[in-house]
């Protein structure tokens, strides 16, 4: 396709998006599930041009913004608390599935070499943090284990990217030592946080002199392509420099941007990433004809003859791997904190159940899949492999995963001793805002010159004290009062709209009242539910 072409297919593709998007919300479907079946569907269209997807391509331009959304809200406290055991999944599951899956590849395949046996392994067992993210963000779980789903995604890219290259260069020179793929690793880990950490702290300095809310929101993307590819350039791992800068930022972007920057930037970043994730799911199943395409000289039928065994094989190892991984090590933990003297509980069961069941994987498996060079022994079997894993576990897992959540009956994590609920938190700032507010409601003579700002903040103030101490209580009350506010705006609406309808106000005052009656409203929304 010319450029034209192809920048028109891309718009038919979000059009797609859009109507396969409500399609998922009418049949209550996970997005990702349709997303990805729509993009096969497309794939397989009569007239639909050959699209080559390039998957170094794919990788810089849709990982880095996908890690630095996850990095950038990520809770640093939770993050440091639960990091034993996001390395565990992170890096352990990460190398336990790997050679899980070799073996079994093996044993299905003895005359395949180890090395491409561990390359497949590699391929498909890095749990996707765009897949992740697109289920995760649609069910609700306890804090504890959405910290460790979300942190695994974050960091396991570079696990298996990282295997993925050491078993491709063994496979292709037939050479392998595992001290040199240790240090080497660990130097990829610690250049990349390095970097990241460098490339983050400059740019929240030069955040605090630039004002102009579209240059930052600007250069916030830019650096989210600085992190990856200056980490890239280097030859440390662009996806951990990634993700410590998002981390950094995400940490000091409370100092250093103002309300209108982040209530700008926020809708533009929410539009951008759900157009990504989109478009990565339909990508990845367009990249079906492309995968069928790359196979060596076989029909599809002798293919499946070969390779239906071994892709069933593999798809068992991926589930059954993990399964075992979590289960095994919960309780590793625990003995290993018993004999350091410390009291550590295993997971219950139910908790290490979904933690085994949410590894969907996405975009990274395909698109290193199809990285593999011509001459990689059992390149058909890998790419074959990577899609079957990619479809089973976004449609069955991804799909069925509010379903386990049910059925498990996870309940949300107690709150943790010594900190404030958020009552308590609100109360708090209340008390300071009125401290100032009683302050400055005087003049020079104390005569009383803001009596209204003192009245409401005094209000404001006892309601938030007596709420802070018995929330239960002010449920139904708080509801309520919120439903009147919503009236209220939606009132206001009605009118600011019959006003410029029939010509007495200007587009500007429109323009105006109507973002006034926007935070009205997103306040009040937020503060019922």
């Amino acid at each position: 396709m010319t450029s034209v072409e192809t920048f028109k297919f891309i718009l038919l593709l979000l059009v797609a998006v859009l109507g396969l998007e409500l399609i998922a919300r009418r049949l209550k479907l996970p997005s990702s599930a349709a997303l990805l079946l729509g993009g096969i569907a497309i794939a397989f269209l009569p007239g639909i041009p050959s699209f080559h997807i390039d998957p170094e391509l794919v990788l810089i331009v849709f990982l880095p913004p996908l890690l630095s959304d996850g990095a950038y809200f990520t809770v640093w406290a939770d993050f440091k608390k639960n990091i034993g055991g996001i390395l565990w999944l992170a890096l352990g599951a990460v190398i336990f599935t790997t050679f899980a899956v070799g073996m079994v590849v093996h044993w299905i395949i003895p005359s395949l070499p180890w090395a491409a046996c561990f390359a497949l392994g590699a391929v498909v067992s890095p749990p996707d943090a765009v897949a992740a993210k697109a289920v995760l963000g649609t069910v609700k779980l306890p804090r504890r284990l959405m910290v460790l789903l979300e942190g695994e995604s974050l960091l396991n890219d570079a696990t298996g990217l990282v295997l993925f290259r050491f078993a491709v260069a063994a496979a292709l020179t037939g050479t392998f030592s595992l001290q040199e793929a240790s240090i080497s690793f660990l130097g990829l880990a610690l250049g990349g946080v390095f970097v990241g950490g460098i490339i983050g702290y400059c740019f929240v300095m030069i955040f605090r002199w630039i004002k102009l809310s579209t240059l930052v929101i600007m250069a916030f993307f830019l650096i989210t392509w600085a992190a990856y590819i200056c980490g890239e350039a280097l030859h440390v791992s662009g996806v951990i420099s990634t993700v410590t800068c998002g981390i950094i930022i995400g940490w000091y972007q409370h100092d250093i941007l103002s309300a209108e920057i982040r209530v700008q930037g926020g809708a533009f970043w929410r539009v951008m990433i759900t157009t990504f994730e989109a478009l990565v799911f339909i990508l990845i199943g367009l990249s079906l004809r492309d995968v069928i395409g790359n196979l060596d000289n076989h029909s599809m039928s002798s293919l499946l003859d070969t390779m239906l065994y071994p892709i069933i094989g593999v798809i068992v190892a991926v589930i059954v791997s993990r399964f075992v991984w979590v289960y095994a090590t919960d309780y590793l933990r625990a003995g290993i904190g018993r004999l350091s003297g410390k009291s550590v509980r295993p997971a219950s069961p139910a908790s290490s159940f979904l933690l085994s069941w949410a590894g969907m994987r996405g975009v990274v498996t395909i698109a290193i899949a199809l990285t593999l060079p011509e001459n990689m022994p059992g390149r058909d079997l890998i790419l074959l492999s990577a899609f079957a894993v990619i479809l089973f576990t976004v449609l069955i897992q991804g799909s069925t995963i509010g379903l386990v959540i049910q059925l498990l009956k996870l309940k949300d994590d107690p709150h943790p001793s010594g900190l404030l609920t958020a009552a308590q938190a609100m109360y708090r700032l209340e008390a300071a805002q009125l401290a100032v507010v009683e302050a400055l409601a005087y003049d020079e003579a104390g005569v009383l010159i803001h009596t209204r700002l003192l009245e409401q903040y005094t209000y404001r103030t006892n309601i938030t004290e007596r709420y802070s101490q018995a929330p239960e209580t002010f449920s139904d009350q708080q509801a309520a009062h919120y439903d009147v506010i919503l009236a209220a705006v939606a009132a206001g609406r009605a009118e600011l709209l019959k006003l410029h309808r029939s010509g007495q106000i200007h587009d500007e005052v429109l323009h105006a009242l109507e973002n006034d009656l926007d935070l009205q409203e997103i306040t009040a929304m937020k503060n019922r539910e």
